[in-house]
């Protein structure tokens, strides 16, 4: 049982910290620009909770039963992919040949759930028939935020791999990851249509017309303002 009684240390006031097996380097490492990207996405995580729970719960004078559903799903599968995270943050703090042989590693059966859900998720959403802007009302938007930093934690990972040699990194590691990415983009998908909202479609550039901005209708808010100060 893990036991804190205090945070602080100063043991990496010089810039160093130690990994899972007691060697240490520097903080700067991209090792640790791993780790840190693998507890950043877990905050994210969080965040895509905290936005799942502000989502109104009715709507005139009724339930709303899909925000239920999507409520009751988030929590279920963000606070079980918050737990994995933090497993592969505890695994990359060290190159494999180094792990504790208690540590319990993700294997092929996370994975393979993340694919099982796609699949589900799938069966209730439209095809995609454009590319679709990373946007939303609340949950959605940050799903989008998550996958993101997804793909950026799978980009260290790489380059750490590269640095260090195949051997620094376990390749179910990278695996993971990439069915993690695709996972949130099919999750937010699945919530943006279960809460009835629309995704906003990417417009490519020659089918937007004209860019005329909008400095003319700030002038115009502003000298509003003014015709109704002179009142």
């Amino acid at each position: 049982m893990v036991r804190i009684n205090r945070v602080y240390t100063g043991g990496g006031d010089g810039g160093e910290t130690s990994l899972v097996d007691g060697s240490r380097r520097s903080k700067a490492d991209l090792r640790f620009e791993v780790v840190g990207t693998c507890d950043e996405l877990n905050s994210v995580f969080g965040l895509v909770a905290m936005e799942a729970e502000r989502l109104p719960k009715h709507e005139d004078g009724g339930t709303r039963a899909t925000v239920q559903r999507v409520q009751t799903i988030l929590s279920m599968v963000l606070t079980r992919v918050q737990n994995e995270l933090f497993d592969l943050g505890a695994e990359l703090a060290c190159v494999p040949s180094a792990l504790p042989e208690y540590m319990v590693l993700i294997n092929e059966d996370q994975s393979k759930v993340l694919v099982d859900e796609m699949d589900a998720w799938l069966e209730h959403i439209e095809p995609l028939t454009s590319f679709i802007l990373p946007a939303g009302h609340g949950p959605e938007a940050m799903l989008h935020l998550a996958r993101t930093v997804t793909r950026r934690l799978e980009r260290a990972v790489i380059r750490l791999k590269e640095h260090e040699g195949e051997a620094s990194v376990r390749p179910l590691v990278q695996v993971y990851l990439n069915r993690l990415s695709d996972w949130l983009f099919v999750l937010g998908r699945w919530v943006t249509a279960g809460l009835g909202h629309d995704e906003t479609l990417w417009q490519p550039l020659g089918k937007r017309g004209p860019e005329s901005g909008v400095a003319d209708r700030i002038r115009r808010l502003y000298a509003s303002d003014e015709d109704f100060k002179s009142l």
